[in-house]
């Protein structure tokens, strides 16, 4: 009888151990097509991005890094709240995945949605986002709206600033769109 049990016991053990198994190979799957999807999803802003703003290819190659944000979807009835998922790419490969949220309290109605990029221009500063526990964007990024048709100046804006910002792809019913109080955390899709 107790010898019984214990195989019941070793089968039930391997039916679960096979299953947490299984369950594992799916979310690693899942996982891939996750990041394949982002992946399209930041190539597609980038070819967008480099046809509709003039001079974000040269401040691309002049970058050490490129945060690609394809998609943002921003919604606000006085509390409001954007989220959105991209990629690190580093010499044109995807090295991280990233996840940005923002929250926002005011007066503000609507949803909007837009896509962004973030061009790390010292390895400095890409270092310090890479090492931190979650960038939290604020004063001293140099933000360039692209609805307005100007050439971005890769001379100009580098000069000055570490790190810049590209807000383009804008489609919606909120008037203009902010990263500063963004955050953005390292996931894994």
């Amino acid at each position: 009888m107790t010898q019984d049990w214990t195989r019941r016991g070793a089968l039930a053990a391997s039916l679960i151990a096979g299953m947490g198994l299984l369950a594992g190979c799916a979310s690693v799957e899942g996982s891939a097509q996750r990041a394949a999807q982002i992946d399209q999803r930041v190539d597609a802003a980038i070819q967008f991005l480099e046809s509709d703003v003039p001079g974000s290819r040269e401040l691309g190659d002049k970058a050490a890094g490129v945060l690609i944000m394809p998609l943002i979807t921003e919604a606000g009835f006085g509390l409001g709240g954007s989220y959105g998922r991209g990629a690190l790419r580093i010499n044109g490969a995807t090295i991280d995945y990233y996840q940005a949220t923002q929250a926002s309290i005011g007066l503000q109605i609507g949803a909007q949605q837009y896509a962004h990029a973030i061009f790390f221009m010292t390895d400095e500063a890409l270092r310090n986002f890479r090492n931190g526990a979650g960038l939290t964007v604020g004063g001293d990024l140099k933000i360039a709206l692209a609805d307005t048709g100007e050439q971005i100046s890769a001379e100009t804006l580098t000069a000055i600033d570490p790190v810049v910002g590209i807000i383009f792809g804008q489609a919606g019913l909120i008037a203009g769109a902010t990263l500063d109080g963004t955050v953005y955390n390292r996931i894994i899709p």
